[in-house]
């Protein structure tokens, strides 16, 4: 095969040319389809860089680098070290760099928030959670670092991940309704059972952390641990997951019983099923002593089902259509 001649290479610029004006122009002069777009690009990178500090803790990578910010006491890049493995360092670094790819699609959501025609405040407010929400988490992250990756403070770095993918979820979800006042699609009782439902994941995820915390997976060898009996905080986590699915099948009998919507009931049964499968990771990983890529896999699992929860408690309520767009002057839109 032939060197690509001078038209190909045309082509391909011109390609990317236009890839990067729709780009800017997602953000910059955006419908409600491309803010939406961006919503759910944010909440796939805060799930991302959740799951990415668990790899970190299950390859002893939470020290590859050392210090905070910098990434060596002397460099902000990676640099050789005779203690560390250039793996671990690899691993911390890349982890570290996954937070301007979060922060990035934090502040695309902010300005289609701020550029929307005609401006939302709600979805302006929302999107404002994003990049401080980042800023935030790098932060304790720093403190992570400086503890020593103590079991507490590693477990509210997690936690703090959790409420941004919640805020995430919040704003993809009023960017796709109205501004109207909030109308219960179902049963007031059954709207309460789906807090109590948010609730006790939350409390589930919560003791998930303190299984890990207590667990051989500390990020590194000099890194402190929990205090608590493993076998005892694993078999709390797993009362609390039993107590999670039964509220779900109560949720979804509850919807199919009152004939709510189908958006509803579909929503909870996706629910129940990614329970049942972050179940059985738990269950594998547990009589297998833990292994590193389960304990990963399952942390994916913990996010999802977040995530799914959340979603079955916005299906339970309209605000109504979405305000008809407005289209910006041509002088307000840089060429």
């Amino acid at each position: 095969m032939g060197p690509p001649t001078m038209s190909a290479v045309t082509r391909i610029v011109d390609r990317v040319r236009d890839l990067a004006h729709a780009l800017f122009h997602s953000f910059w002069t955006p419908t409600p389809a491309t803010l939406r777009r961006w919503a759910v690009a944010a909440i796939v990178a805060n799930a991302g860089i959740t799951v990415t500090g668990v790899v970190v803790r299950v390859t002893e990578s939470g020290l590859g680098c050392p210090t905070w910010p910098r990434c060596t006491p002397d460099s902000f890049l990676p640099v050789a070290h005779p203690e560390i493995s250039p793996i671990n360092t690899a691993i911390e670094f890349g982890n570290r760099l996954m937070t301007f790819l979060v922060l990035a699609a934090g502040a695309a959501c902010l300005l289609a928030a701020l550029r929307l025609a005609p401006r939302r405040p709600a979805l302006v407010r929302l999107a404002w959670l994003q990049p401080l929400g980042v800023a935030a988490q790098a932060l304790w992250g720093g403190l992570v670092v400086r503890s020593a990756l103590n079991p507490v403070t590693v477990g509210m770095h997690f936690l703090i991940s959790i409420g941004l993918i919640a805020a995430c979820y919040a704003f993809y979800a009023r960017s796709r309704e109205g501004d109207g006042p909030p109308v219960r699609m179902v049963h007031r009782d059954i709207r309460v059972l789906a807090f109590v439902l948010v609730a006790a994941v939350f409390v589930l995820v919560v003791a998930g952390v303190v299984v890990t915390g207590s667990g051989p997976h500390s990020g590194d060898e000099a890194a402190s641990r929990f205090g608590f009996d493993l076998e005892m905080v694993a078999r709390l986590h797993a009362d609390a997951a039993y107590a999670v699915v039964g509220l779900t099948f109560a949720l979804l009998f509850a919807l199919h019983v009152t004939d709510a919507p189908g958006r509803a009931r579909r929503a909870a049964l996706v629910l129940l099923g990614v329970e049942l499968a972050q179940g059985v990771i738990g269950y594998v990983q547990y009589f297998t002593a833990v292994p590193a890529a389960l304990v990963a896999l399952h942390a994916l699992g913990a996010t999802l089902v977040w995530i799914a929860t959340l979603r079955v408690l916005y299906m339970m309520r309209s605000r109504g259509p979405l305000p008809a767009p407005v289209t910006r002057p041509l002088d307000a839109v840089p060429a």
